[in-house]
C-alpha cells in the first residue's frame, strides 16, 4: 500500500489516512511482532460477537455476515496516522491490521489520503 504512495517520502510533517470501503472489514492499529497478539484479537472478536447467537436478524448472506458488520463497528473502518519525516511516525511494535470479518470475504478495496508540509 505504502509503496503506491510515494509522496509520503516528501512529507516533513503530514496525515496519513487508510479507509476500508467495505462494511464486514475493518482496520485497526496494534502490536505486529507476535502473530498470538493477531489470534487473540481474533479469538476475543469471536467470544464477544459470535456468529451462533439467536438474536441475529439479518442472516440472508450467511451467519457470519451479522457479526462482521458488529465487528467492524468495534473496531472501525478508517485510520488516521501521523507522517514524519517522509515516513509513518508508528511505534516500534506496531502494524496495521485489514481485518476481515467473513469467512470468505473477497478482495477489499481502501482509500488512502496523505496531506502535509513537503520537506
Amino acid at each position: 500500500m505504502l509503496a503506491e504512495l510515494p509522496e509520503i517520502g516528501e512529507l516533513r510533517v503530514g496525515l496519513f489516512h487508510l479507509f476500508v470501503k467495505h462494511t464486514s472489514a475493518s482496520l485497526a492499529l496494534n502490536e505486529n511482532a507476535s502473530p498470538a497478539v493477531r489470534d487473540d484479537v481474533r479469538s476475543w472478536l469471536d467470544h464477544a460477537v459470535p456468529e451462533d447467537s439467536g438474536y441475529w436478524t439479518h442472516t440472508l448472506e450467511g451467519p457470519d455476515d451479522m457479526p462482521a458488520h458488529m465487528k467492524t463497528i468495534l473496531i472501525g473502518s478508517s485510520l488516521s496516522l501521523p507522517v514524519t519525516g517522509g515516513s509513518l511516525a508508528l511505534g516500534t511494535w506496531q502494524g496495521i491490521y485489514l481485518c476481515e470479518h467473513r469467512d470468505s470475504g473477497g478482495p477489499r478495496r481502501l482509500v488512502a489520503t496523505l496531506s502535509g508540509e513537503p520537506g
